[in-house]
């Protein structure tokens, strides 16, 4: 039977735990044809996790996370008509993927369907919530990005003809997918929780906090017109402040949590 949804979960084998809880929430889903796919290094841990939770294994590219899925996005089988990633410490919600296969199945126009994303710490207590909605696949192209990208789903022929994931972008790959997704379809937003994502305070994206910044604003400036780029390097501002507090806010509700 073709493959329904190929899910791939990029993993340096680091977090065996939260990599176990992860697999969990993906074989978990009530939803037909489900392919699980592991990119990793060579790893006895992650090989037997991979046994466990009947997922197929990928050798890990060396080209970092965007390689590791592009990696992962070529060994689809043919035919298989939506894909998804999830970080190796991040969760699905229960029927998160029955939502946004239906959704998608419902809306042939659509090139990609997310939902609300609750925000967790090390132990999956929810610091905060993200409920963007319609809203952030509307103002994706100018505004911070708050299209979560745990829980979304893709139509793969749609991911493969826009090029799959930038390799040469540190942070903003996601944002860069979805906009060149957004050319090729609507982005549906569901009114309902799809995933949890494992918020660390040492990551790469919330130490870099004013590179990450930077490098989206330079994606979104690939996909405007000239004029339009010159007005946004100053009207970006007030986005990039906004995006400042509602991390702080985070920040000091995992300090709060820990106690």
């Amino acid at each position: 039977m073709t493959p329904r949804v190929l899910m791939v979960v990029p993993t340096l084998g680091r977090r065996i735990a939260h990599l176990t809880l992860c697999l969990e929430s993906i074989t978990s889903q009530d939803v037909p044809g489900l392919d699980l796919l592991l990119v990793a290094p060579p790893s006895p841990e992650v090989e037997a996790l991979a046994e466990r939770f009947g997922a197929r294994l990928l050798p890990d590219p060396g080209s970092g996370m965007s390689g590791a899925l592009n990696a992962g996005f070529a060994a689809a089988a043919t035919g298989t008509p939506y894909v998804g990633w999830l970080g190796d410490d991040d969760l699905l919600s229960p029927g998160s993927l029955a939502a946004t296969t239906s959704a998608l199945d419902a809306d042939p126009g659509a090139s990609m369907a997310f939902g609300w994303c609750d925000y967790v710490d090390d132990v999956g207590t929810v610091i905060f919530a993200s409920r963007a909605g319609r809203l952030a696949g509307r103002s994706i192209a100018f505004a911070p990005n708050l299209v979560p990208q745990p829980g979304s789903l893709m139509r793969l022929p749609d991911v493969q003809a826009a090029g799959g994931l930038d390799e040469a972008l540190t942070y903003s790959m996601d944002l860069d997918l979805f906009l060149r997704l957004r050319r090729r379809g609507r982005l549906l937003a569901l009114p309902r929780t799809v995933a949890s994502f494992r918020w660390h305070p040492d990551s790469i994206t919330v130490q870099s906090e004013t590179a990450s910044a930077e490098e989206a604003d330079q994606v979104r400036m690939r996909y405007m017109a000239r004029p339009v780029a010159a007005c946004y390097q100053v009207a970006r501002w007030p986005g990039r402040w906004a995006l400042r507090v509602v991390k702080w806010r985070v920040r000091g509700r995992l300090r709060r949590a820990r106690g």
